[in-house]
């Protein structure tokens, strides 16, 4: 309150009822007076240049075609373990992913929804953000792709966020992200199959969220298999058929892990020209728990997410506790 008594331009909008993020970002749409807006988390801190460099992309000759340019996010508080493995995990997804799909696919899979500059003509084109998914970020950037917008990652644009430091928190997080991406494969599938060639990168990042989904069920149905046929040999003495299908486990989980090295590796040197390479000792967690742990939040609220779409969803969710920014 301070800061309204400070800046005459300034307005402070209280919303007595948590009703979810996507309805508090329509409100203050709502009240917004220019042609272009940036979102920004309470928790989150863009870089200082951060506005003048989402500005000169306005002043490109297809600035008119743009809906929105997403920002690089980076992590604040990177004092444990839990934080630090999460600073290479969005090096891995910002760095490879986010940069390919912009760059070859033409097209973006989730805007950063801590910090993105908007087009208030392209929000409005698509109904302003979906009030009962878990994601607005995800569910907007493709409701803005199925209607023709092009969008922009801008890996120099940086902010920094506070992501979760305990267990708990993490896995909420990790299930309400799960959750919206499978509410948007079920609210686009239709769409991206009748017509499949009119946006080929919006098709391939629908195939690939298919694939991933497929993967996280198939995932745990072979782990069940496989820990069911080890304890069968087990009861039956058979030590040689054991000992193989533990030996083709551990190539298979070999190769796996070597391939994600490679790809975060990678990522650490491109992000941020490489300042964080340093973080590399932390990709062992994230490449065994965190994979482990996405295709899980994916199983679990596959079921949720179809109900949402059947229309019993909500886009109401609560923060964790995070540390006061100073």
């Amino acid at each position: 309150m301070r800061h309204a008594e400070k800046f005459d331009k300034l307005r402070i909008i209280h919303i007595e009822k948590n009703q979810g993020k996507a309805h508090a970002l329509n409100i203050g749409l709502g009240f917004a007076k220019g042609k272009y807006v940036v979102t920004n988390d309470a928790d989150t801190i863009p870089s200082t240049d951060a506005l003048n460099r989402y500005a000169s992309y306005l002043k490109s000759d297809f600035a008119n075609y743009i809906c929105a340019v997403t920002a690089n996010m980076d992590v604040q508080n990177r004092t444990k373990i839990i934080t630090k493995s999460q600073t290479v995990e969005f090096s891995s997804i910002v760095g490879i992913i986010k940069r390919t799909q912009s760059a070859v696919m033409g097209g973006i899979y989730a805007y950063s929804g801590a910090n993105t500059l908007y087009s208030m003509e392209a929000l409005i084109d698509v109904g302003l953000f979906r009030q009962d998914r878990a994601t607005e970020d995800i569910s907007v950037a493709w409701d803005h792709q199925i209607n023709g917008w092009f969008s922009i990652f801008a890996p120099a644009i940086t902010f920094f966020m506070q992501v979760p430091e305990n267990l708990p928190d993490l896995y909420k997080q990790r299930k309400r992200w799960a959750k919206g991406g499978t509410e948007v494969w079920l609210t686009n599938g239709l769409k991206v199959a009748r017509r499949p060639f009119k946006n080929i990168g919006l098709s391939i990042m629908f195939l690939d969220q298919t694939l991933s989904i497929i993967w996280s069920f198939f995932f745990f149905t072979s782990l069940i298999y496989f820990v069911t046929i080890c304890f069968h040999f087990l009861i039956i003495d058979d030590w040689g058929s054991l000992f193989k299908t533990l030996t083709v486990s551990m190539i298979f989980c070999v190769f796996e892990f070597t391939a994600g090295l490679m790809q975060v590796l990678a990522a650490l040197v491109i992000d941020h020209d490489g300042d964080k390479i340093k973080y590399f000792l932390f990709s062992p967690l994230y490449l065994i728990f965190y994979w482990i742990m996405n295709a899980l939040t994916i199983v679990t609220t596959f079921v949720p997410a179809v109900k949402t779409i059947l229309g019993y969803g909500t886009g109401v969710w609560t923060s964790p506790k995070r540390k006061v920014i100073k």
